[in-house]
């Protein structure tokens, strides 16, 4: 065994080498390698072959047939590197080339059968099953791939920041219930019965209060919590880059997380992304239909409000809003050919979503139209549809009439289920979308506008004089980064004036005293002196998904949650001893009546 002054890296006390990396240039040398045993093979009477595994990969060891090893256990084999004999040689293996012979084993511990096999073979295993025992599925080469593409991610958005001269901080866990636009967990208090922490959505509030307190220029890759319906981009819990800056616009904002973006990027694929573009959120919905545009393939948005400006058809006649998609024959010839009952089904989707009805038109010989209402189009406006399209023999058109955010929604979803590529499959296309409204949507019980990321969005200045005459109208300097269809993370320059700040409350129908009451703590701070500050977050785990080609961010957490929030491991949540629910003051409802 190597003494502690000649020790490789990889090497320790029980072993010389990692088995994966020995190769033609290591034959000849005695070498100890420690592992789990991946796969045993009888070969004849007297020998047999063992793959061993660790995390770097496998190596194959002859043993001799009378030693009693079996699946997972583990081993420490100490052999003799040398070539495999002609015609064996695995070209599938880093180690293919070479074997150890005349090995030595000592069994460093037994192993019951695992319940599914640890290669490949477990990704047709049930989730459950594999989340169950996940410190199993772990051993896997795609699990171990996928979290140490996570660790280079980390590291590579750490050196990022800190060369921008960004300070680590770490930020409170229990921290007051605050409206950030999702449902939180709460954490009871022992001592105050009745009164309840809440779990970070965000370090949203911190981070902030760090710039009014002059660190200047903050990070951390934190975890944050959502009560949240779980799908293939959201868990309960969650990781960020999250980061705030001081004496900064959006471009310097832009800037510093882009450079931690590409960072990331360079260190799981080897090469740099190219220049993220940008564009405006009115812009994206137009030609997207989504706020989270996904820009790998074409099929934009067509406006022909203008088209049928004097229509005669009267679903058309009457619509604020009238766009269209075109699915080229050329690119996609299964869409384009549809039959009607999948059209119908298409038809139905739109309904699904909003829309009053979905119109399609198939571009025949010619240029005609063939179209259930196309009877109902004069002459000049079918030609100026196709031209307006850029239609061509064999191409679908479908086309929405509606308000402008329904025809955008609906022609959007329709775009992406027509056309949209796994979210992993590259070229990767990263998009700052910027400009978003300062509100969304009105709340149904107060009547108030809701805001569109968060209350503490700076009002976009050639706005602000529209805030309480026509708030809906108005813009902030928020932005969100995207990355082939899924939304990495968003952020915003604050609001550091207290009367601003009280102007977006009153919007948002919290009083100036329910303000004081409830972020009394973050205002009064800013009596003191904030900076013009701005900041950002983006989910370290949907970008490492994409990086590592996965469709679930389930597959780059270590242990995740399944879609109902349950965990198969350790059966969370549990019910509690009453004993703790008195001690807490909590006493719980009886579960509602069965229907």
């Amino acid at each position: 065994m190597p003494t502690q002054q000649n020790r490789s890296i990889e090497s320790t006390s029980l072993r010389t080498h990692l088995c994966a990396n020995l190769r033609a240039s290591d034959v000849g040398s005695t070498v100890t390698v420690c592992g789990w045993v991946a796969r045993r093979r009888e070969h004849g009477e007297h020998l047999a072959f063992l793959d061993v595994r660790d995390y770097s990969g496998i190596v194959q060891c002859v043993v001799d047939n009378a030693v009693d090893v079996r699946s997972e256990w583990v081993v420490q084999i100490t052999g003799k590197v040398q070539p495999r004999p002609d015609g064996t040689v695995n070209k599938n293996l880093s180690t293919g080339e070479i074997e150890l012979s005349d090995c030595t084993i000592t069994v460093l511990n037994a192993a019951e059968p695992p319940p599914f096999p640890i290669d490949a073979r477990a990704d047709d295993v049930d989730e459950n099953v594999r989340l169950k025992y996940r410190y199993l599925d772990i051993r896997r080469e795609r699990m171990q791939r996928n979290l140490r593409i996570r660790s280079k991610v980390n590291s590579a958005i750490r050196g990022a920041m800190e060369a921008q001269q960004f300070v680590e901080v770490e930020t409170p866990f229990l921290m007051p219930s605050t409206p950030e636009g999702a449902r939180e967990f709460l954490v009871p208090s022992r001592k105050e019965p009745g009164s309840f922490y809440a779990l970070p959505q965000s370090p949203q509030l911190w981070k902030q209060l760090l710039m009014v307190a002059g660190i200047d220029r903050y990070y951390q890759i934190a975890r944050c919590l959502r009560d949240e319906d779980l799908r293939a981009d959201r868990q309960y819990e969650f990781m960020q880059l999250d980061a705030e800056m001081s004496f900064v616009t959006k471009d310097d904002v832009l800037a510093a997380i882009s450079k931690a973006v590409v960072a990331a990027a360079e260190a799981v694929l080897g090469e740099t992304p190219p220049t993220i573009e940008q564009i405006t959120w009115r812009d994206a919905m137009n030609r997207f239909g989504v706020d989270k545009p996904d820009m790998r393939f074409g099929m934009e948005l067509v406006e022909l409000t203008a088209v049928f400006s004097s229509t005669e058809f009267k679903a058309f006649s009457s619509a604020a809003c009238i766009k269209g998609i075109r699915v080229d024959a050329t690119l996609y010839p299964e869409q384009a050919a549809y039959g009607r009952n999948k059209l119908d089904a298409l038809t139905d989707r739109a309904k699904q979503i909003g829309a009053k009805g979905l119109v399609w038109m198939k571009v025949g010989e010619g240029l005609a139209l063939d179209s259930p209402v196309a009877k109902f189009l004069s002459d000049a406006e079918r030609a100026s549809l196709v031209s307006s399209m850029g239609a061509q023999n064999g191409d679908l058109l479908l086309l929405v009439a509606d308000e402008w955010a329904t025809t955008c929604e609906v022609l959007g979803t329709l775009r992406n289920d027509l056309a949209r590529p796994p979210v992993h499959e590259g070229p990767y296309k990263y998009v700052w979308v910027i400009d978003f409204p300062l509100f969304v949507g009105v709340n149904a019980t107060t009547g108030k506008p809701q805001p569109g990321h968060h209350p503490f969005c700076q009002p976009h200045p050639d706005d602000i004089e529209r805030l309480e005459s026509d708030p809906m109208s108005v813009r902030a300097l928020a932005y969100d980064l995207v990355l082939n269809g899924w939304e990495l993370g968003s952020g915003s320059i604050r609001i550091h004036d207290p009367e601003m700040q009280r102007r977006v409350f009153r919007q948002l129908g919290i009083s100036d005293e329910d303000a004081d009451k409830r972020f009394g703590f973050f205002l009064q701070p800013f009596k003191y002196g904030a900076p013009p500050h701005g900041g950002f977050a983006f989910g370290t785990d949907r970008l490492v998904a994409i990086l590592a080609g996965e469709e679930n961010i389930r597959e780059v957490i270590a242990f995740p949650k399944t879609q109902s929030g349950s965990d198969p491991m350790t059966n969370a949540p549990t019910p509690v001893n009453p004993a703790q629910l008195n001690e807490l003051g909590i006493r719980l409802l009886p579960p509602p009546a069965k229907s």
